[in-house]
Order: structure tokens, then sequence, then C-alpha cells
């Protein structure tokens, strides 16, 4: 799987020329209503049309998108006849887009496809642009859809679902407000961190993530307080996309694991469920991979520099701040413990593990130096 990535200010107006390069003529644009409101969805389709690819649009779907709406995203593709994708939005857009190829080509819905390599036809061409630093979706094969019934959250992932074409344009993170820049930034810090020391790690993973953290750690406390700092925006964002393309190879952690039972249970913000656990994983795994952890923060506590970051972005420390209940903890831990991305930390994550996890960030994490 080799994806094209286009980077730089005002590369969005490249999409018509990268459409035409992926052989699209019927473009259904995936956006949701928020980067239509910003403008980005009118301005690509004027690129697209001016490379003679006709436009239709879907954006009827919400921040976790389900199999419902996938659905109907399908029916809407299927009713224009495309013949390609453009995602543009956060990881709930490009994830959506994914889910619609899946359907759209190979039938069935989406709990046909979980797992990986389970779509047996070929899929449409699809062009990524992401306008948050975040999920690093533009560089997976994998689409997150929850299913509508029981809420539960499905990897869904085939090499063909991979977008031909990622466009990294700054310009289109720069409107997003302070609080989803640090939410979706300490989610691809994330990314780089549990990637770097998972079970299923590889040397190419490792160097990805590495790269990963170090733009994203150099980067991130600056876009917070400069939004308007192009280059560093430029550097979050390429960050973000090698932390996908990582997360691709070696998968991730007990973190993802124990926030995602926040979000279904609480409806927390995955990126602040997520930076609420990090340390506590971190602090927990170092026992075998305190190494590791050691190249990435050769300059002191790796805990202690991921505390730091969350305090500069004012997020959550703990899940007393979330209005987590401690009697609700044998059940997130039970969910935990069925997480698919648990299955590659390198520690053994079950629910007496998650159960410790959880107990331990009822409260900030132990900063021993800075």
């Amino acid at each position: 799987m080799e994806i094209r990535v286009i980077a730089g200010e005002g590369k969005l107006d490249a999409v018509g020329a990268a459409a035409r390069a992926c052989g699209i003529s019927r473009a259904l644009i995936v956006a949701d209503t928020g980067i239509v409101g910003a403008g980005f969805v009118a301005r690509a389709a004027r690129a697209l049309e001016a490379s003679e690819v006709a436009v239709s649009y879907f954006h009827e779907f919400g921040p976790n998108p389900d199999t419902t709406m996938v659905e109907a995203g399908r029916a809407r593709a299927a009713a224009e006849g495309v013949d390609g994708l453009v995602a543009i939005g956060g990881g709930s857009s490009l994830d959506c887009a994914k889910g619609i190829n899946f359907v759209l080509t190979n039938g069935g819905s989406m709990r046909d496809y979980r797992g990986h390599g389970k779509a047996t036809r070929p899929m449409l061409p699809s062009v990524g642009i992401p306008t948050t630093a975040g999920t690093g979706s533009e560089a997976q094969s994998f689409a997150i859809i929850s299913d509508a019934e029981t809420h539960v959250k499905m990897a869904c992932g085939d090499d063909k679902a991979a977008f031909r074409i990622v466009i990294l344009d700054p310009v289109l993170t720069v409107s997003q407000p302070r609080e989803v820049t640090a939410v979706a930034g300490y989610d691809a810090i994330s990314h780089a961190v549990e990637a770097y020391v998972t079970k299923s790690r590889t040397a190419a993973s490792q160097d990805l993530a590495f790269e990963a953290w170090g733009l994203l750690g150099r980067h991130y406390e600056r876009v917070l307080q400069d939004p308007r700092d192009m280059a560093a925006r430029g550097a979050m964002l390429l960050g973000a996309n090698r932390a996908g393309a990582a997360i691709e190879l070696s998968m991730l952690g007990a973190a993802h694991a124990c926030a995602n039972p926040l979000t279904a249970r609480y409806g927390t913000t995955h990126g602040v469920a997520v930076a609420v656990m990090l340390p506590h994983v971190v602090r927990w795994n170092a026992e075998v991979v305190g190494e590791l952890y050691a190249l990435l923060w050769p300059a002191g506590d790796l805990v202690s520099r991921l505390d730091q970051l969350a305090r500069a972005a004012g997020l959550p420390r703990s899940l007393t701040e979330l209005g987590v209940s401690r009697d609700d903890v044998d059940a997130l831990a039970a969910d935990a413990a069925t997480q698919w991305t648990g299955q590659h930390n390198p520690r053994p994550l079950d629910a007496r593990a998650a159960r410790a996890l959880y107990e331990a960030a009822f409260s900030p994490p132990i900063v021993l130096f800075q």
C-alpha cells in the first residue's frame, strides 16, 4: 500500500488534479457540516470541477460515524453513480468515506468487514484531506465505524480501502477552535508513543513513530500559543500522518483500549480520554519497555513530559475531572480487556490490569521530574 502525499500551504487546490490522477471523473465529497461551513467543501468542489470532475456531496454523519450513517452514504454514492471519493475533515470524515467505499463496492454492511482483508472486490480510488492533526486516518487502511445497535467501535481494514493520494494543507487547520487543536494533537502524540512500543512493532513502524514524536512534541505547544504559525501547523499535520502510518504497521496499545470504554459509557471525547490514560499506561508499561521510552525522551521522564503537554493544553488529567464513577470501574475494565488495541500492548492487558490503570487514573499522574 503506497499513499502519495502532497503537502504544503494552499495544496487543497490540487485536489482536482489529484482526483484525475486517480482516474476519478465523478466524485462524492464526504465532509461534515462544520467543514462545509468553513468553506473548504466549496473550494474543493471548484478545484474538482475545474479539472472536469463532477461533484456530489454527503454530509449526514456525526463525530463517530456508525453503520447507519455509512449505509446512508452508500445509498447517496450509488444514486449519484460516483467512481471515486474525496474525504475532507477529521477522522470522522475520513473513516466515513472509507466505510462508504467498503459497502458500496463489496456489499453487505460494515459488520462484514470487521478485521482486515475481508473485501474481495476492487474498491474505488479516493483522496483524503485531513483538516486536523489528529487521527492519522488518512495514512491507514482501517476505518473505525460504530455499530449503530451495540455502539461497539469496529476496526474494518483492507489495503484497497487506503486513500490513493493524501493532501496535507496546514491552512485548513487554522480555523479550528483551540480545544480541537489541543485534543486532536494530543491524540496524535499518543499514537506516536503507543505505536513505538507495541508487541507488533517493526523497524519501519518505530522509525515512523519516532519521527512523528519529534515533529509533534516540538510543535504542539507552539501551535497552541500561536495558532497562525503555519510551519508549526504543517509539522503537526505531517507528524500526525507519520504516526498514522506507524499505526498501520504496529497498531496501538492499552491507552486506547482504556479510552474507548470511556467514550462509549460517558461520551468522553476520544482524545481527552486518551490524554487522561496515556501517562498511567506509560508508567505501567515502563517495566517492560522503559528503555524504549527513554529513547523518545532522553531529557527526562516521559510521563512527566506527557503530563506537561497535557497541562499546557489545559486538558483533564484525571478520571475525577471527567466525572467517572468508581462504581463503573469493573465494567470499564471488562470492556477495556476486550478492545483490539489492547492485544498489541507490550504488557498483557486483562481486566485486572485495566482496573489498576483506571484506579490510578482517578488522580493526576505522578510526576518524577521535568
